[in-house]
Order: structure tokens, then C-alpha cells, then sequence
């Protein structure tokens, strides 16, 4: 068992991938001799060699456009915008033609590709650099969207994403790069759309992804401490999503909580809510509640960052409320 920080578990997830599978290969800004903006890809062009580690110009459309090439002639590219902000450049190409060229051709051309990207705030970029786009992603059609919390989860899910046949977008919270976490030794091989719960408690239901779980689960801790206890989902798959496992956590407090950094109007927990409202309102004991960041634009300024972001206090404050 080893401690990873999540950016060197990015690197050991993508060489497991590439070690294991010839037909992986590498394309982003900067991901070959410069080891990635944020340190994720060290390593990788020496092992692996400039035919499958590739340096890209600064262009997301000649970016996601060669990966949808090399996916159609046999290859499994992982390709990396440098922060999902910039997706919003090439977006065509993700919600017109990438997801959506499987269903298109009846299945004659698969496109087994991922796309990686840093997302979320955290480290005053502002506005165009620390976007959460997971609702974005979540509402087309084709395309798979993972968030992995901890450096194990971004491995074994990462290594799904690459097996699997259909385009996934990997959103990695940026502010987690720097964090630990235990990583088991040995190939790691996780499955795509499964929830895992990382406590239990009876008073109430926490569903969070990405930067805000451990943020969650620093807020069940300390109400713990005054009483009250919650059960902390961490979706992980936004789609396909485990509603069997966040139905069955919401039937066993009756209460739920969203914690989610992508700004409230049309966020992920919106659609949370409605399945939860649809499928399990009998078990609700009160109204289901959306702890969000905000719907502006979020600010360089950091005091004012951590203010729109969903901050433990805010999560604590806002569950003890609610349950009177």
C-alpha cells in the first residue's frame, strides 16, 4: 500500500493503461517533455517514447480531433485539455460528433476514447479557469462523465474509462492534485457507475462527488461530535449513475443533502432531487436540500472563493438547520 498524491496517481493510472495496452496513447498541451501543467504526465514520454506520448498545439479542436481519429482506426487515446473551461472550445466536437458518432453509424465506429481534464476551483484562477462543468457533460447523450475523489479511485476508474468502449470524460478536481490517499499495489481495475458510501449515519443522506466529498465527510465528522448522524455517498459516476445504492442511503435517514461545486441553475443535484422525488418519496421525512455554489461566475479574490464554494461550515450549518 502506498500514499499517492492524487497528480501521481493521474501518472500511474495512465502508465498501468499504457503499459498494459499498446494501443493507448497520450495527446495534450504540454503532456510530453513539460510533464503536464499541473505535474500529472512525468515520466511518461521517456518511458513510452514521442509515437505515444504527444505534445499537442494549443488547440483543443486538433486535440480532440486526432484522439476521434485514432479511436476510429483502433486506438485508445486518452486525450487531456489542460482545464475543462477550454472544452467549451471544442464542444462540438465532444456533444456533436464524439458522443454521439456510435449511435450515428448503428455501431459500425466505436470511438473508445477519454477525455481527461483539470475542473472546480480552489486555486484562484477565476472565471474561465475553475469552472465545474459536470452539468454540462452530464446532459449529452453518449458520453459517459466520472469524478474521482480519492488517488485510488482515479486509477482504478481511469482504467475503466480506458476498457471501456464509449467516450468518457474524466473530470479531475484540481484542488485535490496535491492531496494523499492510500493506493493498493498492483493493477487497479474499478467499474464505471457505482457509488460508494463512506459512512453511515441515520439522521441524514450527504451525496457529493469530486472535491466536495472529503468536504462532506469533514462535515458528517463534526456533527457527529454533536449528535447527529449522516451517511456520505460518493457518487463517483455521475453517468451512469448508481441509483440503487443513493435510493437505498436516502430510505435510511429520509433526509437529503447535495453537496456540489458546479454553479446551482440546471447542477447535477437538480436531477438527483428529481429522481429521488420520483423514486423514494415516501422515505423523505423533509424537503430535499442543494448545498451549491452559486450561479456566478466564480471570483479570483479568495476570500470570495471560498465563499461561493461549498464550504464544510456551510454544509454543517445548513444539514443542522434543516433538521431543526
Amino acid at each position: 500500500m502506498a500514499q499517492l498524491t492524487y497528480r501521481d496517481a493521474v501518472r500511474r493510472g495512465i502508465a498501468q493503461e499504457m503499459r498494459r495496452d499498446e494501443r493507448v496513447v497520450l495527446i495534450g498541451e504540454d503532456v510530453a517533455a513539460a510533464g503536464g501543467v499541473f505535474k500529472t504526465t512525468p515520466g511518461l514520454l521517456e518511458e513510452f517514447g514521442p509515437r505515444r506520448v504527444l505534445d499537442a498545439p494549443i488547440s483543443e479542436q486538433a486535440i480532440l480531433g486526432a484522439a476521434m481519429g485514432a479511436a476510429m482506426t483502433g486506438l485508445r487515446p486518452i486525450a487531456e485539455i489542460m482545464f475543462s473551461d477550454f472544452l467549451a472550445v471544442c464542444w462540438d466536437m465532444v456533444a456533436n460528433e464524439i458522443a454521439k458518432t456510435r449511435y450515428m453509424t448503428d455501431g459500425q465506429v466505436s470511438l473508445p476514447l477519454v477525455i481527461r481534464t483539470a475542473n472546480g476551483g480552489g486555486l484562484r484562477f477565476g472565471g474561465q479557469h475553475s469552472q465545474s462543468v459536470e452539468n454540462w457533460a452530464m446532459a449529452v447523450p453518449g458520453l459517459k462523465v466520472v469524478l474521482p475523489a480519492t488517488p485510488a479511485d482515479l486509477i482504478g476508474l481511469l482504467a475503466a474509462a480506458v476498457r471501456d468502449p464509449d467516450p468518457v470524460l474524466v473530470l479531475e478536481p484540481k484542488a485535490l492534485y496535491p492531496v494523499r490517499g492510500e493506493v493498493p499495489d498492483g493493477e487497479l481495475l474499478d467499474t464505471l457507475g457505482r457509488a460508494r458510501v463512506l459512512r453511515t449515519g441515520g439522521d441524514a443522506t450527504l451525496v457529493a462527488v469530486g472535491a466536495m466529498v472529503p468536504r462532506a465527510v469533514t462535515a458528517a465528522e463534526r456533527m457527529a461530535e454533536q449528535g447527529v448522524g449522516c451517511t456520505v455517498v460518493d457518487l463517483r459516476s455521475l453517468v451512469p449513475l448508481d441509483v440503487r445504492t443513493l435510493l437505498d442511503a436516502v430510505a435510511g435517514t429520509g433526509r437529503l443533502f447535495t453537496v456540489e461545486e458546479n454553479p446551482r441553475l440546471c447542477g447535477w443535484g437538480a436531477e438527483i432531487a428529481s429522481i429521488v422525488a420520483e423514486e423514494a418519496f415516501p422515505a423523505l421525512r423533509g424537503p430535499i436540500v442543494r448545498i451549491t455554489t452559486p450561479h456566478i461566475p466564480l471570483p479570483s479574490a479568495d476570500t470570495l472563493e471560498d465563499l461561493a464554494r461549498p464550504s464544510v461550515s456551510r454544509i454543517t450549518d445548513t444539514v443542522l438547520k434543516a433538521l431543526g
